[in-house]
Order: C-alpha cells, then structure tokens, then sequence
C-alpha cells in the first residue's frame, strides 16, 4: 500500500532521515519507534509532504509521490494526525467533521446554501463520529472537549477523508491515563474494514505491543529493525540503542 527506498532528508551533512526503507502492506498496522530526535516525525512529514526528500522514493499502491505536496497525498489516500491537536474550537464538533467531509468529496461552500441540509454529507460526518465515540457531543463546541475527546475528533476528520493509509502522529501524547484503553480500541478498529492502513509513531510501549503487526525502530535517523513486535523487543541491537532510554 505505501513503500519508501531509500528515503533520506539532510541539513548539510546531517541526516535526519536516512536511507529508510518501509513497506506497509494493505489491512497492516506498523508501529514507529524510538528515542527523541530518531527522526520519527521526520519520516511522517517526509511521507505526507510536509518535507521533500533529498533522496529517495515514496510510493502510494505504486506511484510515486515523493514530489506531490500535501494536498495531492491526501486525494490520494493519505491521510495524517499531529502530536498537536488542531481543531475548530469555535464550531461544533459536529460541524468539524462535516467540513471535513464537504472538502473531501468538494461540496459547495457556498455561505448562502444551507451545508446541513446536504443530508449525504451530514450522515458521513454523524457516521465517522460514531465510529469514534464521539456521538453524544456533536453539538458540543470542539474547544470544550476534553483532551481524550479532542484526539479522537481528530480521528473522526480523518475518517471523514476517507484515506487508504492513516498517518498517526503520537496520537496519546497529552492523553489521561484512564482515557487510553478506549482510544487504543478507537485505533485498533481503524484496520478493521476493508484494507485500510496504519503507520502509527509512538511512544508508550505498552500501546504499541497492542495494536502493531510490526515495528519498526528507528536510531538517529535510520532503520534499525522492522519486524513482529516480539522479535523486535529480542533484538540485541534495539536494547543497546535503547540503553538508559525509557522505551
């Protein structure tokens, strides 16, 4: 589904990716490790086209879109979260998703026609807040909400674009330890319909051993294993670059 050769980003002599080469199968879900500044963020940006490459190929069910800016990745398929939520705390977390929905499909946004009577767009965006739980507080302002909620609003508008593979940024950083099981179940139902993607950066292990079919494990900018998470955990050479880091 998404495949990247050699994928590299320098400043001057420094690689900050480098030379990574990732497969994401169609229906798999990849998790990203390893320690600040390995560049994990780095590889998401590279990928949905925040950064170009310096070097390298990155290819979306085989065409390559290292040169596509954001927007392009994302009619494509592509679809990604942030560390930082980012939501239009002044509407509703209804209207958030119906938003999301009418730029995906290119609905009028025209200020004199009534968007909420578009009944097809309105179900997509009730239909993308009950995947995620989030229902009951359609009519809640998205600023309101709480962190936990914030994050799965999140999820929902990128349901909302309908994309093949999901780019998940650190998506418990900031979240309450008691609202994490109910996200990670949100997550995990992601995959579960049709062959739809994921490739999640994260930090708390214990979600991590949940929810990947894979991890792969970067080190200053590089690959250092790709594999099931139980040979990855054996590997002696991911426990020396992790040595005195917490994982």
């Amino acid at each position: 589904m998404l495949a990247t050769r050699a994928l590299s980003w320098r400043i001057g002599e420094v690689a900050i990716v480098d030379k990574v080469n990732i497969d994401l199968a169609p229906g798999e879900f990849l998790g990203v490790i390893g320690p600040n500044g390995a560049g994990k963020t780095s590889l998401f940006n590279l990928i949905s086209g925040i950064r170009r490459p310096t070097e390298g190929r990155i290819t979306l069910r085989g065409e390559d879109i290292a040169e596509l800016p954001p927007h392009r990745r994302a009619r494509l398929g592509l679809g990604r979260t942030f560390q930082s939520s980012s939501v239009f705390g002044s509407l509703s977390v209804r209207e958030n998703v119906r938003l999301a929905v009418q730029a995906h499909r290119g609905g009028s946004m025209r200020l004199w026609r009534r968007a909420a009577t578009e009944h097809e767009v309105v179900a997509a965006a009730d239909a993308a807040l009950d995947r995620v739980g989030l229902s009951h507080r359609g009519a809640a302002l998205a600023g309101t909400l709480a962190h936990g909620e914030k994050r799965k609003l999140e999820i929902a508008l990128l349901l909302a674009g309908e994309p093949d593979v999901m780019l998940l940024d650190e998506p418990m950083a900031g979240v309450s330890a008691e609202d994490v099981p109910e996200l990670v179940t949100v997550i995990r139902s992601l995959t579960d319909e049709g062959d739809r993607s994921v490739l999640m950066v994260e930090h708390h292990m214990d979600v991590i051993l949940q929810l990947a079919d894979r991890i792969a494990v970067m080190h200053h900018g590089a690959l250092l294993a790709c594999d099931t998470p139980q040979t990855v955990m054996a590997n002696a050479t991911v426990q020396e670059a992790y040595l005195g880091e917490a994982l």
